[in-house]
């Protein structure tokens, strides 16, 4: 039992969670603003689906005769699509199971392995229907459909391009820099192929004050991921909200765009939590499994943790990162290519530079200008995270610790043990 001095907070990470012992006295705890599930999450879906908003039901916009795409979370991503597909489906019964492709969004990352698909969507839909990971590098799936005004050419995965039915499934939190998921992220980066996914994330996009939480009006990669959207059409969405849980808060169905902002609404109602000055320290955590998989994603843990720190500050991140770095992509080669954050920095502004994953190194090492960050992984060695220019943690208590002790008496610690599912800020 903890003393009158200390609290035990549980921290969310990867499937068990972990447990540090804080100082009562100057320790605050962010969490979400807790939303229960919806008591019948089965009816919700179903009601949301069979009467859209600005959209035809999904049963009569699909005819049959014709091929429907479906976007789909893959496995970095909480979404609860076991429950979210058989509604789905359901709705597309008149539609033969052959003519229905579900396209996993993976944007750069990994394909999601057999055992893991069944896992996310059941083994009755990957049994029963065409389930494909998404490659934005292999050009012989991919296929040019438009530019943007502003120049980025949009390429897409042809099965999604080619088919007269596109849905996109989504759950809504706030993104680090694309400032909500869900939504039009569904198509640009999530089916598009490397060339569009680079120009989403270059220096300039990811370096604008606007490419943060929680903004999308003005940020000009999700001005850009719109406007990719509407140009490849999308003809029905289903956007949710969820809470620790994984359980369902709400469901929004018809017209992206309406959808998604209703979606929005009710994520930053929960998810965005105003404080009134900085902390010295910070301790997050990148929300557990599935999204403490690797260090690539623990940066979103990281960037939530920065939005409180004060400059000079320390920020404590538990990540599990079983799977690692990981080992594909870039974002790994790109840390080890400069001796620190300011060199990386330099590096990837400097006009011309162009690699995959230089984006998360970027928002790493621009955390870093701004504190000190430190690792504790029950997967990565001491040398790996030595490597990625942070500090390895062995006993997060220990940590939290000497970092009060080094930023004087009078210092606080801000605790997010749901990481980026709470995304604190200074107002």
């Amino acid at each position: 039992m903890p003393s009158d001095n200390n609290i035990d907070v549980r921290l969310a990470y990867g499937k068990d969670g972990l447990m540090v012992r804080l100082p009562r006295d100057r320790t605050t705890v962010i969490e979400p603003t807790y939303v229960p599930g919806l008591p019948d999450q089965e009816g919700a879906l179903r009601t949301a689906l069979r009467n859209p908003v600005g959209a035809k039901p999904l049963r009569q916009l699909a005819q049959s005769g014709q091929t429907v795409v479906i976007s789909v979370c893959d496995g970095t991503r909480p979404m609860p699509s076991k429950v979210v597909l058989p509604a789905v489906l359901a709705e597309l019964g008149h539609i033969p199971n052959g003519d229905i492709t579900l396209l996993i969004a993976t944007g750069t990352h990994r394909p999601n392995t057999d055992d893991e698909l069944r896992d996310m969507l059941g083994d009755d839909i990957v049994s029963n229907y065409r389930v494909i990971n998404h490659s934005a590098f292999d050009s012989d799936v991919l296929e040019h459909v438009a530019d943007t005004p502003e120049g980025i050419p949009v390429y897409l995965n042809r099965a999604w391009a080619e088919s007269d039915v596109r849905i996109t499934t989504g759950f809504v939190e706030p993104h680090f820099f694309a400032g909500f998921s869900g939504g039009p992220k569904m198509v640009a980066p999530g089916l598009a192929g490397f060339d569009t996914i680079m120009r989403l994330h270059d220096a300039t996009m990811i370096g604008h004050p606007n490419a943060t939480w929680g903004i999308t009006k003005g940020n000009p990669i999700h001005d850009a991921v719109r406007g990719i959207a509407k140009q490849a059409g999308v003809d029905f969405s289903l956007d949710v909200t969820i809470n620790r849980n994984r359980q369902i808060t709400s469901a929004y169905a018809g017209e992206m765009f309406q959808v998604h902002q209703a979606a929005c609404q009710v994520a930053k109602r929960s998810a965005m939590q105003a404080v009134n000055a900085p902390y010295e320290v910070v301790l997050t955590t990148n929300s557990g499994y599935p999204l403490d998989q690797n260090l690539y994603q623990a940066v979103k843990g990281m960037s939530a943790a920065a939005q409180v720190v004060t400059q000079g500050g320390t920020i404590i991140c538990a990540a599990e990162c079983s799977d690692g770095v990981p080992a594909h992509g870039r974002y790994q080669e790109i840390l080890a290519s400069a001796t620190g954050p300011e060199d990386l920095l330099a590096m990837i502004n400097t006009p011309g530079y162009d690699k995959h994953d230089q984006w998360q190194v970027q928002i790493q090492a621009q955390i870093q200008m701004r504190a000190r960050v430190l690792l504790k992984s029950s997967f990565l060695s001491k040398q790996e995270v030595q490597g990625a220019h942070l500090e390895p943690v062995e006993d997060l208590s220990t940590a939290v610790e000497e970092a009060l002790a080094m930023h004087g008496s009078q210092a606080r610690i801000c605790v997010l043990p749901e990481g980026p599912q709470t995304i604190p800020y200074v107002g």
